[in-house]
């Protein structure tokens, strides 16, 4: 279903990570054309906007949006929406796009959910996506366009609050959020590494210290002596559509065994999509899976994704076996060498901002999370649950023993 109504160039990430547009010069011009404005609700009518979605996005779509590409959001909808094989009961497309002398010039992407007599809003590909985003339109009135976007969302979407998770601070959305007095319900930082401040990985490498270097090259040699240590990187087919599945289970296992839960890594729709979206049979999301073995046996496991020269690594993780042989460690060495083969300027490690992930990183970008109630149920839940419960849950659980935490762990694993 849709509602509708009426109201009056490639962008690469190099020396920095600041992933924004050129300013506009004062002298542009605005098109002062009318904005027609539609909230699409189904899937058939989310299929029949890929070529508008892809076009808006090729000449307007930022690196670090990744997660806001129609393939993605695709793939998405066909684990996760409402209707698909094994979807979530209840989860609703709720998409605000705006066109202009009937070009598609704004897309929030969006789903909708009624969960404890609350619907909330939310952005499209949770909870696989890492980062949140509207894609807008390269003009000078891309913030008078995405507030019109909000005022039609927020009278036409019927929801209570507005819930818009891992938000950068450069993100088109970021200066709306603020002008509207949305409130922050929690914030991260997103290390990053600047390849494409160094000519080559060894140049690049010299950042680092003579002792790391000569750590990662005994950890190698080590390493070397179980058995031949080969590094294999996959841009989609069966063998990446495998390793991506075994990742999420490593990564279930490495956090089970440190008395984490993760429900996202738990939930087998995860597994099933980063299969298909590494696999690449349909609809390519540009993954690259990359695995170092050791004597033939899988140790350590990346599974990334590429977008206008930035690369996102959404997992990275080893065998528990190999804990103590810098796996992780070696893998990621090699993983770097080869984003300079494949032309990358940007390996964005993503939130949360881990110590490993620092201690490789240039820098790192604050990303937050915003809440905005749209009725008053939804400023009660916000204030209740997102602002005192679910904070109070989250540190107590940090705060405990990691016995007690494993032993939480494993009853979470038993009930599902």
């Amino acid at each position: 279903m849709i509602a509708q109504a009426r109201s009056t160039e490639t962008v690469f990430c190099a020396a920095a990570d600041a992933c924004t547009r050129p300013a506009f010069k004062a002298s542009a011009k605005v098109d002062k054309a009318p904005l027609d404005f539609a909230l699409i609700s189904d899937r058939a009518s989310f299929d029949a906007l890929e070529t508008e979605w892809n076009d808006l996005f090729a000449r307007s779509g930022l690196p670090a949006q990744v997660f806001q590409t129609f393939n993605w959001n695709w793939h998405w909808a066909n684990h996760y929406l409402a209707g698909a094989p094994g979807g979530i009961d209840g989860l609703k497309l709720s998409i605000v796009i705006a066109r202009r002398n009937g070009r598609l010039i704004m897309i929030w992407p969006l789903v909708a959910e009624r969960v404890r007599g609350i619907t909330q809003l939310f952005w499209m590909g949770e909870p696989v996506s890492q980062y949140g985003d509207v894609i807008i339109d390269d003009c000078p009135d891309a913030l008078d366009v995405m507030r019109a976007g909000w005022n039609f969302l927020a009278s036409h979407a019927k929801g209570d609050v507005v819930r818009l998770r891992r938000v950068r601070s450069d993100a088109a959305v970021a200066p709306l959020m603020k002008e509207i007095g949305a409130r922050i319900a929690d914030r991260q930082t997103a290390p990053y590494i600047d390849l494409a401040s160094a000519p080559s990985f060894a140049k690049y490498e010299e950042r680092y210290s003579s002792h790391a270097r000569k750590n990662r090259r005994r950890l190698k040699r080590r390493l070397e002596e179980r058995g031949p240590v080969v590094v294999e990187r996959h841009y989609g087919g069966p063998e990446a559509r495998a390793l991506a599945v075994k990742a999420l289970e490593l990564k279930a296992g490495w956090l089970r065994q440190r008395g984490l839960i993760s429900h996202a890594i738990s939930d087998a729709r995860m597994s099933r999509f980063f299969a298909d979206a590494a696999g690449g049979e349909d609809k390519s999301t540009n993954c690259i899976v990359s695995v170092l073995k050791s004597n033939g046996e899988a140790a350590a496991l990346e599974v990334a994704f590429t977008c206008k020269g930035r690369l996102a690594m959404h997992v990275i993780v080893y065998d528990l076996k190999f804990e103590k042989a810098g796996a992780g460690v070696l893998l990621m060495e090699q993983c770097l060498a080869a984003g300079y083969k494949d032309g990358l300027g940007v390996y964005d490690m993503l939130a949360p901002g881990d110590g490993y992930k620092l201690d490789w990183a240039d820098g790192s970008s604050e990303v937050y999370d915003w809440v905005k109630p749209l009725s008053l149920a939804g400023h009660t839940y916000a204030r209740l649950y997102l602002g005192l419960l679910r904070g109070h849950a989250k540190a107590a659980l940090k705060s405990m023993p990691q016995s007690l935490r494993k032993l939480i762990s494993r009853g979470y694993t038993m009930s599902l």
